[in-house]
């Protein structure tokens, strides 16, 4: 009787410790737009009217695939999302899921209406300060409003963590051409880095984001001044996590402070950093395979995204 008390115990002590251990995930979630004419945004491209015909039925089989993605992860502490149109997207999602889900939000001035957002596992954090970190380009002379930078901090027990989400601007006219915006993207994002390691070097830092660029470009060189990569090319087989004429190459990107790596409390798990390379998240076009997209121009694939999701393990 003793030695199956003891047994019990063990397996119960195992099955606690192993409960510490929480995902940190991000997630291009490729144009989650919701169905409505939203007035002051150029949003028509994805209305039943369209040409992509982008209506009910798609958007909530949308949603499911964005929930079948996170039900990968058995316990979601921190997910960070890009390419969403707004908060009542997220609830849709938060509301198929069984992980315990909040939301933090705000809208941007980007002319398409895409946000970034970050939900949080509420039963490990509660929010303490969330904010945006708002700059604005100049693309051929004209000032130019793009997607904001989140950043969020929040309280586990007596600690606290600040999560940075970000998507900056595209490549869109050419990579050369377009580095300058992201460029500012990095500089304005390290500045708050800067803020919080000044006040507290050893500050618990999670910065997270489609950068649309890669880990040798400089606008992703500034912030690994800083902060420790937790993407890499061994993160997953394919050396990337999304995939531009036929060539892998990681634009999603995770990173984390030094208080995350060699202080107690909350940790960051040493080479835990993933590319998710599900199944069913890829296809073979043309003798290569490649993400299994939503669309691709006005074709409707039903796939997921044109980005894989990334993540890593936390430990409390």
């Amino acid at each position: 009787m003793k030695n199956i008390l003891l047994f019990s115990f063990i397996l119960s002590s195992a099955s606690l410790f192993a409960q510490k251990n929480a995902q940190v995930v991000f997630y291009n979630v490729e144009n989650l737009f919701d169905t409505l004419d939203t007035p002051n945004q150029a949003d028509e491209e994805y209305l039943p009217t369209a040409e992509k015909n982008w209506n009910s039925e798609k958007y909530w089989e949308k949603i499911a695939h964005i929930n079948k993605v996170m039900n990968e992860f058995d316990n979601i502490a921190l997910m960070g999302v890009c390419e969403i149109e707004n908060k009542a997207v997220l609830d849709d999602v938060v509301k198929g899921q069984k992980q315990k889900l909040k939301i933090a939000h705000f809208e941007s001035a980007d002319e398409r209406g895409i946000d970034v957002g970050l939900m949080y596992n509420k039963k490990i954090f509660c929010l303490k300060k969330k904010g945006i970190l708002r700059f604005t380009l100049t693309v051929k002379g004209e000032p130019k409003a793009t997607r904001d930078i989140l950043y969020v901090e929040l309280k586990h027990k007596k600690e606290r963590i600040h999560v940075v989400v970000n998507h900056w601007p595209s490549r869109y006219g050419g990579a050369e051409e377009s580095e300058p915006s992201r460029l500012l993207a990095s500089e304005t994002a390290k500045k708050y880095i800067d803020s919080v390691l000044t006040i507290d070097p050893q500050a618990k830092i999670i910065f997270m984001g489609d950068l649309n660029d890669y880990p040798s470009n400089k606008s992703v060189e500034n912030i690994m001044e800083k902060l420790t990569p937790m993407i890499t090319q061994t993160s997953g087989s394919k050396g990337g996590s999304h995939s531009y004429k036929n060539e892998w190459n990681i634009l999603d990107h995770m990173l984390i402070s030094p208080g995350m790596e060699n202080t107690g409390g909350m940790q960051a798990i040493t080479h835990s950093g993933k590319i998710n390379e599900f199944e069913y998240l890829l296809e073979t076009w043309k003798g290569n395979v490649v993400p299994l997209r939503t669309y691709v121009g006005s074709k409707y694939l039903g796939g997921y995204s044109d980005h894989l999701p990334v993540s890593f393990e936390i430990q409390f």
